[in-house]
């Protein structure tokens, strides 16, 4: 699909034009797009652009991973002058103005755009019924984990679900609750696992899956605290032909894209201009000290500490000797030039779909066993009630240990309803920021918006 993607966005490039925030977007109306969405082509482009919009610094490229992994207690870094505009997310330091928070709302509604227009205009278009039903599923698939990020990111916000048509229609836009949002998503993922294929061939592997829906399904299910209808969805990823890879090793790098375990990546290809990812180089410590950007998203030490003693998921830990280690996750080459790298992120793997589902079913033998296959892969034994520790405890640790730096672990802290507590043990206060702050923009924009706590 990386191919695609690149084609595609080539050729929709030329089509579009952004006011200054999303929530203030015009339609994609200028130059011949107004004759565009006409035909299947058109909507295949249309499709690939509303993925495209994950790559971008506001998503996966880069704020994703600062609010979700340099928040939390997994990551950190020092940095000073420009780079303190990252570095402030660690200390809860952050404010209203951030180009990171900023960035993460606009593109994320950039998507969320670009969703809306093929959903409101593809039942016009003459097409064959299955390839339509797929790209519709695709677009509430991908509308919906924008809309994850946003609510789990800034809790009260516009639900935007059309097309805009006009600056003034987007400065009319009001803040929804956190739990309207979810629900919206619930009936979007529950219509989009039900268009999705299970699997593509070819060029369209990497495409969102009945299986990426269902997993994002079973985490807002398990957001929201509703375990019942959690385990539902987690056991169709389950029953779905996934598995996991057999060696924690074999998941990651270029070649290993797409495995038995994955189920939805962001598809990254270096050499193409704006289509690689600056993550590469950013969480490498042998590749950071090349590029001017340095270092980031360095492991705290207590999260070196968690891993037991045998656990071959510490071997994706590189540098454990030096001042600042780094993961390994992201690729330890790059062979294209500075910030384009060829890696994709992994959104969803089979793991976290095990480690959710015991979440869904607590305690008992069916929890422990799902949890134990995790760990049996990293070379542990098993645990059981007899463990010292809480389920949630234990289930929380081997979430920690088996996803860090995969951009979950500030949603975990939040959802289990430790955020505070754990990040006073590290030292910090969440000074209650436990939501970021709703960019200053938006607000000098649509004065109906009310700030987050803390801000």
């Amino acid at each position: 699909m990386k191919n695609k993607y690149i084609i595609s966005i080539i050729i929709f490039s030329g089509l579009m034009s952004c006011s200054e925030s999303f929530t203030d977007l015009a339609p994609i109306s200028q130059r011949n797009a107004g004759n565009f969405y006409n035909t299947a082509s058109d909507m295949e482009v249309a499709v690939s652009a509303i993925y495209n919009s994950l790559k971008a610094d506001g998503c996966y490229n880069q704020s994703y991973w600062v609010l979700q992994e340099l928040r939390s207690d997994n990551t950190f870094w020092d940095g000073t002058g420009l780079a303190e505009e990252i570095t402030v997310f660690d200390k809860f330091t952050d404010i209203s103005t951030s180009d990171i928070t900023e960035a993460a709302w606009n593109d994320s509604y950039l998507g969320i755009s670009r969703a809306n227009i093929v959903l409101s205009r593809i039942d016009a278009v003459d097409m064959d019924a299955g390839l339509k039903s797929q790209y519709k599923g695709e677009a509430l698939f991908l509308r919906s984990l924008y809309y994850y990020h946003l609510a789990v990111g800034f809790g009260n916000i516009p639900l935007v679900l059309t097309e805009t048509a006009s600056v003034d229609e987007g400065l009319e836009h009001v803040q929804v609750s956190q739990d309207v949002v979810f629900n919206h998503i619930i009936n979007d993922l529950t219509s989009a696992a039900a268009s999705l294929p299970s699997s593509y061939s070819g060029s369209d592997v990497g495409r969102a899956t009945k299986g990426a829906a269902n997993t994002l399904l079973g985490r807002v299910y398990l957001t929201i605290g509703d375990d019942t209808n959690a385990a539902a969805a987690l056991r169709q990823v389950v029953s779905g032909g996934y598995s996991l890879v057999s060696e924690f090793a074999n998941l990651w790098g270029v070649e290993n894209e797409h495995n038995s375990e994955s189920i939805f990546e962001v598809e990254f290809e270096g050499g193409f201009g704006d289509q690689g990812n600056n993550f590469t180089n950013q969480f490498n410590g042998d590749l950071a000290a090349a590029v001017t950007s340095g270092q980031r998203n360095i492991p705290e030490a207590d999260l070196i500490a968690e891993y037991e003693e045998g656990d071959s998921r510490l071997n994706l830990i590189d540098g454990l000797t030096e001042i600042s280690p780094w993961t390994l996750k992201y690729g330890s080459t790059n062979s294209f030039s500075d910030d384009d790298a060829p890696n994709n992120w992994v959104v969803f793997r089979y793991a976290d779909v095990l480690l959710m589902l015991a979440e869904a079913v607590g305690e008992g033998s069916e929890g422990y066993d799902l949890i134990n296959q995790v760990r049996t892969r990293a070379g542990l034994s098993g645990i059981d009630s007899s463990t010292p520790g809480s389920f949630n405890e234990k289930l929380l640790h081997e979430r920690r240990v088996e996803l860090a730096f995969e951009n979950h672990r500030w949603a975990d802290l939040l959802r289990f309803g430790v955020a505070e507590s754990v990040m006073a043990a590290q030292g910090k206060s969440v000074n209650g920021k436990l939501l970021f702050a709703i960019p200053q923009r938006e607000l000098d924009l649509n004065t109906n918006f009310t700030q987050n706590p803390g801000y």
